[in-house]
């Protein structure tokens, strides 16, 4: 599995709070997979000079046709000006064809707990995942 570890493009302000952004992406095929690892990195270059970035993670599990990403940020406005920026805009439109499923979740840490911890990341993750799932099935029944 491959695993691109914690980076920090930017160190945090001591006793400040990050927010935290786990994903997981999981998609179509198996003949997706390349082009979405390609376009990852490229992502991943933009996460290491965006400006509020404080650290970031990426797991690969090409096999199983997932990736998850981790990310902490000084403010939900960085994230925001991250994702709406290039490459990063253009490849989340790209591959939207590609997407089975994906979760997001969001939560605040004081910076000082820097780097997340994977499986914190995942179990909030699966946490959100069933979540989700209960809501759509509530929406589905009414």
């Amino acid at each position: 599995m491959p695993t691109l570890p914690w980076t920090t493009p930017n160190p945090p302000r001591p006793q400040t709070r990050a927010l935290v952004m786990a994903s997981r992406f999981e998609v179509r095929s198996l003949a997706d997979v390349p082009r979405f690892f390609l376009k990852s990195l490229a992502a991943w270059r933009q996460v290491r000079t965006a400006p509020g970035a404080l650290g970031a993670s990426l797991i690969a599990q090409p096999l199983k046709r997932t990736f998850w990403t981790l990310s902490a940020w000084e403010t939900r406005e960085a994230l925001y000006t991250y994702a709406k920026a290039e490459p990063h805009y253009s490849i989340m439109t790209s591959l939207r064809s590609t997407m089975d499923n994906s979760t997001f979740t969001f939560w605040e840490v004081p910076v000082e707990e820097l780097p997340i911890a994977w499986p914190d990341a995942q179990r909030r993750l699966a946490e959100q995942r069933q979540s989700d799932a209960a809501a759509a099935e509530g929406a589905a029944e009414a």
